[in-house]
């Protein structure tokens, strides 16, 4: 198989992963009481991909992520909420995959953070209403746990990813 056709393949596997968590995560119910608040089953993907795969093949795969399942499971809000978010969350994890101070668990809660940061800045701006911002603090913790939980699992993954390469 020649190198363009296995870049097609993973990036179609990655993407199909990724959609297949977001629509799993979709019909996992969490009624705490504040809205927005998701495991992040996606990013996994996204963070594993970010250190396996490269930084622009990350990119691609979260934006291809975000815009189907938008036009699948959403519309055209929860497509703005998701990019703000999306774009926001990848810039931190690669400025800290890159400063090489921080973990894949590290990268991953920063991401999970800033992704919440996002999509509630957007969602002001939007709903033109800067009281959503009470939001941000149960936001902030719920990212903290899932991005660890995440960033875990994805360290898990990279580790056995790189064994196989060997």
């Amino acid at each position: 198989m020649n190198t363009k056709a296995k870049k097609t393949a993973y990036y179609a596997l990655c993407i199909a992963l990724a959609f297949v968590f977001s629509y799993l995560e979709s019909l996992i119910p969490l009624n705490i009481g504040v809205p927005g608040i998701k495991l992040g089953l996606a990013n996994l993907v996204v963070v594993t991909a970010l250190y396996v795969m490269g930084e622009r093949d990350a990119f691609i795969i979260s934006m291809i992520r975000i815009l189907l399942c938008g036009l699948t499971f959403g519309g055209v809000f929860s497509l703005v909420y998701s990019f703000a978010g999306g774009v926001l969350s990848f810039a931190v994890m690669l400025l800290a995959k890159r400063s090489k101070r921080l973990s894949v668990l590290g990268a991953s809660v920063l991401g999970a953070a800033v992704h919440n940061v996002g999509q509630i800045a957007a969602a002001a701006v939007v709903m033109e209403n800067a009281g959503i911002f009470y939001y941000l603090p149960v936001l902030l913790l719920s990212g903290a746990v899932t991005g660890a939980l995440i960033g875990v699992l994805s360290g898990a993954v990279i580790s056995r990813i790189e064994k196989i390469k060997e």
